[in-house]
């Protein structure tokens, strides 16, 4: 079928899946081209952005022409990473699929450029095309596996820190792709760290006709159980979920200045030490698949007076393993979900891969998000109920400000009937419809005796919405004006200003309020 739009992604995954339904309340050249790190004519001189910080990277020129607007035929030009991260100065491998003759590499580094969202770093152009092989199914585990051979090595030495897509323009004709890629920090102390959610956007991904929600027919019993990175995504021409649950806040906290480290929740599961010294750890839209190491590293950070954001809904909903592909580690994001008693790895000792919050091994995402994940599919106004609070500062709300449409499509709450850290404070207390039952989304604000801030959207609109700036139904979708816009741009800015000041706790400790908010002792 035809490629979906950008906001209809969730959409199609979640029509089939189980997760905690409604009804279910537990449970183009750049200037001035210079020659690249391969010898090759590239963009503005990226070798000195290493070794600057972000301001003067921001200095530079973007390229406000790095979007893709027109992506011609489906098979004209796709391709992967064989990383999901590297470190500066590391190469990496573009395994790419095309009937053309030759094809263009251009990465492009996404955040904030006087407006522009991007800034050419790095062309390749004149790279030899090949049509590569089919995929074929793995009927074990409904796995899709390409093996494509590496088509282009590419050295990311002078590529400063950041968030990245790689363009692939066919040369002489129609089509264009998107490949992400992050170029992570090596070192996390003292910074607000981007996590980026791979993770998430690969169990969404079906390139090839499957993912971990949907098979051939659409449904949960033929869906992949196990799947891989060593294939393209299908949305948003090659993007994954980046555009629409990363993006706009890459380049809210760009503009803003702040000291940012960017990396992706396998890197902070592989490393224990990560996140040491870390000011503050942003989850971004839609981060739903976490590995128990990840949570851990993440929960010991928090508890060393790392500040934490959850600029989304549906967070650390599922519990998942990394396994190597023969492309390297950490490759295959392997969920069996109610299936769990047929993963291997789980007969032989690994946590089951299934929800955090259900058995074996329960451990409800509450204890460490404050909020849980409540149900799906809303569309609800979001309201305000402490406008007093600091989140909120400047942003000119009274009690009872609704904005519609910001809560969707999925949404959490604070409950008590899971384990809830206190004190809490809930600060939006939004009433919702879900399938006939009545509930609330949250955004709640909690600190712990390390200090550390911990602050839940409640709704997985959040991110979106930083680009609403126009009328209901304008650039950022699902009808949100340009009035919801500001107030959660402002209470983003509030909430990543005062987390990159150190332990938000010390300066704004939670005033718990769920004896007037919902009647809990």
């Amino acid at each position: 079928m035809a490629e979906p739009s950008r906001r209809g992604i969730l959409g199609l995954g979640l029509m089939a899946a189980t997760v905690a339904s409604c009804g279910t309340h537990h449970p183009d050249a750049a200037p001035n081209p210079s020659p690249d790190a391969q010898g090759t004519p590239g963009g503005a001189d990226p070798t000195a952005a290493q070794h600057v910080g972000l301001k003067s990277e921001q200095s530079q020129p973007g390229n406000p022409d790095w979007e893709i607007t027109d992506a011609g035929p489906a098979d004209a030009v796709e391709g992967f990473a064989d990383r999901v991260s590297v470190l500066p100065g590391e190469s990496f491998g573009l395994h790419v699929s095309t009937p053309a003759a030759t094809f263009t590499v251009s990465a492009y580094r996404m955040g904030w450029y006087d407006g522009a969202r991007a800034r050419l770093v790095w062309r390749r152009e004149h790279v030899p095309g090949s049509k590569q092989a089919a995929p074929h199914v793995d009927q074990a585990t409904r796995t899709v596996l390409t093996g494509w051979q590496r088509t282009l090595t590419v050295d990311t030495t002078g590529w400063p820190e950041g968030a990245y897509l790689l363009r692939l323009d066919v040369e002489g004709g129609p089509g264009r792709r998107y490949v992400p890629l992050t170029v992570r920090s090596a070192s996390t102390a003292g910074k607000t760290v981007v996590m980026s959610a791979p993770a998430t956007w690969q169990a969404y991904n079906e390139w090839g006709g499957y993912s971990l929600y949907n098979g051939p027919t659409g449904t949960l019993a033929t869906r992949s159980l196990r799947v891989v990175f060593d294939r393209p995504y299908d949305y948003d021409h090659g993007a994954g979920l980046f555009l629409v649950y990363e993006a706009p806040l890459v380049a809210l906290a760009e503009r803003l200045g702040l000291p940012l480290a960017y990396t992706t929740g396998i890197d902070v599961a592989r490393d224990p030490g990560l996140l040491h010294g870390a000011a503050a750890v942003l989850s971004l839209g839609h981060d739903e698949y976490w590995s128990p190491e990840q949570r851990a590293n993440v929960v010991a950070a928090r508890d060393a007076g790392t500040n934490l954001a959850i600029l989304g809904a549906n967070c650390c909903f599922r519990r998942v393993r990394f396994e190597p592909t023969d492309l390297g580690p950490d490759r295959t994001v392997v969920c069996y979900k109610d299936a769990w008693e047929q993963d291997p790895g789980h007969q032989a000792g690994a946590p089951a891969t299934t929800d955090f919050r259900v058995g074996p091994g329960a451990d409800p995402e509450s204890s460490m998000l404050g909020v849980i994940y409540d149900g799906y599919p809303v569309d609800a106004p979001y309201v305000v109920t402490s406008p007093g609070h600091w989140a909120f500062e400047g942003t000119g709300v009274a009690a009872g400000a609704s904005f519609p449409h910001l809560v969707g499509v999925e949404y959490d709450r604070v409950d008590t009937g899971f384990p809830t850290p206190r004190p809490i404070e809930v600060i939006a207390h939004s009433p919702v419809v879900c399938e006939g039952r009545h509930s609330h989304s949250d955004t709640a604000y909690y600190t712990v005796p390390s200090g550390a801030g911990v602050f839940a959207s409640g709704t997985m609109r959040w991110v979106e919405t930083l680009d609403a700036r126009g009328p209901g139904g304008g650039k950022a979708d699902h009808g949100i004006d340009s009035h919801a816009g500001d107030v959660v741009r402002k209470a983003t800015e509030n909430v990543l200003r005062a987390f990159a000041a150190g332990p938000a706790g010390r300066t704004h400790p939670a005033q718990d309020n769920l004896a007037a908010v919902y009647g809990t002792a």
